[in-house]
């Protein structure tokens, strides 16, 4: 969003852990697996793509990590007294965080321009027309 003022201010729900993201996200993407649908106890899960030197975060994270079915590591950075994710990220990837925006004070850019793993996503939820859709992880 053009009218969107960088830094963003963000924290977890109970505020232990705050940040300011710099810039805008190279990407916003829900992603329909069987896993974000457990994590967000949603039909899916709303990730912003950014890069790792655009966040600057504040107060201890604890962290967390599973391998995913493409076999890398998805990992989990999250307040650890209120349990809110702040970020995922994959060690093999140092460069990018996938930062969950629901934690932003302005959510203005939860706007997924793509959907990924719709081959798990809900019946009932109709993918948006003309957005990006792709059966697994591209």
């Amino acid at each position: 969003m053009t009218d969107l003022k960088y830094p963003l201010k963000g924290a977890c729900q109970c505020g232990g852990i705050t940040y300011e993201l710099a810039e805008p996200p190279l990407k916003v993407m829900a992603c329909h697996c069987r896993q974000c649908q457990k994590l967000s106890t949603s039909a899916f899960s709303v990730t912003a793509l950014v890069k790792a030197s655009a966040l600057t975060l504040h107060g201890e994270l604890k962290f967390w990590e599973r391998t995913s079915d493409s076999g890398n590591t998805n990992g989990a950075a999250f307040c650890p007294d209120c349990g809110n994710r702040i970020y995922h990220f994959n060690p093999a990837d140092p460069e990018h965080i996938k930062l969950k925006p629901s934690t932003l004070e302005d959510t203005r850019v939860i706007q997924p321009t793509l959907h990924v793993w719709v081959s798990e996503k809900q019946d009932w939820f109709e993918l948006p027309s003309g957005v990006e859709a792709h059966p697994r992880q591209p």
